[in-house]
């Protein structure tokens, strides 16, 4: 682990730090991890207010509420969260009771983002086929079958698009979020338009094309958002697969970091939550089973990171790590690799992980073995730990047998 930051001083994660005058009361963050549990409205449901229920009693300092769709239409599934007027009453409710649960048990009031997404090309809102929505054809993703030309999402109905963002920060504060997340990851429409190389007019091509959605969406948050609201992004600095078909890469698929360290800059965000990779495609790249793809992320975390002065970074994928989750956590914030470290599939098997890891009681038999049980629960059934919750192993039970028929 020579090329991992690692250190015993645990300490340093209990500190503070500030983003746009907010305080976050320490250095360990629950990523957005998607439970497809809503109701068909886009509601929370009973497993949503569960699982954040947990987290609230959990003790970590930043909860990146996950993925929440701005229009039907980006729904990754039919039960994936979305907010609009009719069911905000819902989520204000929701960030009530995480605030309260979380001041009940003694822990720190957390601050909370919400993470805004179209699916693009993964949209699935009302079951059955997929109804994607692209940037544009990727041979690599769709070899010998390209999409339909009336898959490609036009420019008109992007423009239409860039709106539904601010929509979605007008709910988030009225909801009582703390901030708001333009996703721009994992393939997902503003990731996959960051990458639209071969795309023709005004959203495609040179990277200030590509990057229009994204800084409109961002221009659209922003302009609703007041002081102390946060506007962020969990934000894919590698694809993973080659140019022209990729973002933060080369024609063999090698890491370059020029463009999206210039689209940080450009957008002057305060904060950014790093990611890498397709979990349809190449999970391992975001979502590591080997100590290698470990090492990449750190790496390139370190390389963004120090390239952008002041800007706050969440890092990920520490869960592989396992029983050194908790040192490989403090020597990124230790070695200015980040300023926080997030975990999504360790927050499953272990939502009390910050609480223990702060209190120098990491419970090595609840760690998440890097199986793959949730994504499959996710993409047949509710996502979340088959292995460490009886809740999701009675479900992973039923979606075996379901599959077997």
């Amino acid at each position: 682990m020579k090329n991992l930051p690692m250190s015993k001083n645990t300490d340093v994660l209990k500190q503070e730090f500030i983003v746009d005058g907010i305080t976050i009361p320490n250095r360990l963050t629950i990523q957005p991890m998607e439970g497809a549990d809503g109701t068909k409205d886009g509601s929370p449901g009973g497993l949503t207010l569960r699982r954040y229920d947990r987290f609230a009693k959990g003790g970590a300092g930043l909860i990146w509420y996950e993925a929440v769709a701005v229009e039907h239409e980006g729904r990754a599934n039919p039960h994936q969260l979305w907010m609009h007027e009719k069911n905000l009453d819902d989520f204000k409710r929701q960030v009530a009771r995480i605030r309260n649960l979380a001041k009940d048990e003694a822990q720190p009031n957390p601050v909370i983002i919400l993470q805004a997404t179209h699916s693009g090309r993964y949209s699935k809102p009302n079951g059955g086929t997929f109804e994607p929505i692209i940037a544009c054809n990727n041979p690599i993703y769709e070899k010998d079958g390209p999409l339909p030309a009336g898959r490609i999402v036009t420019d008109d109905h992007l423009r239409c698009l860039e709106e539904s963002y601010a929509t979605a920060t007008r709910l988030a504060i009225s909801a009582g979020f703390d901030g708001i997340d333009i996703k721009a990851c994992h393939r997902y429409l503003v990731g996959e338009l960051l990458s639209a190389h071969t795309r023709e007019g005004f959203y495609g091509g040179p990277l200030e094309n590509r990057m229009r959605f994204f800084a409109n969406a961002v221009g659209q948050a922003r302009a609703i958002a007041s002081p102390g609201f946060i506007v962020t992004t969990r934000m894919n600095i590698f694809d993973g697969i080659p140019y022209p078909y990729g973002f933060g890469a080369n024609e063999n698929a090698e890491p370059v970091m020029d463009e999206p360290i210039e689209v940080i800059k450009a957008l002057k965000f305060s904060m950014v939550n790093i990611s890498m990779g397709n979990p349809y495609f190449n999970p391992n790249v975001n979502r590591p089973t080997d100590l290698a793809a470990v090492e990449r992320m750190y790496s390139l975390t370190k390389h963004v990171r120090d390239a952008c002065d002041g800007v706050k970074i969440v890092a990920s994928a520490p869960t592989f790590m396992r029983g050194d989750a908790p040192y490989l956590s403090a020597g990124a914030v230790e070695q200015d690799y980040a300023d926080s470290v997030g975990f999504g599939r360790l927050a499953f098997a272990y939502p009390n992980f910050a609480k223990d890891m702060l209190n120098g009681r990491f419970d090595e038999k609840m760690v998440c073995v890097t199986c793959g049980k949730c994504t499959e629960l996710m993409r047949g059934s509710k996502a979340g730990c088959a292995v460490r919750d009886s809740v999701y192993t009675e479900l992973y039970r039923e979606l075996k047998e379901r599959q077997q028929k």
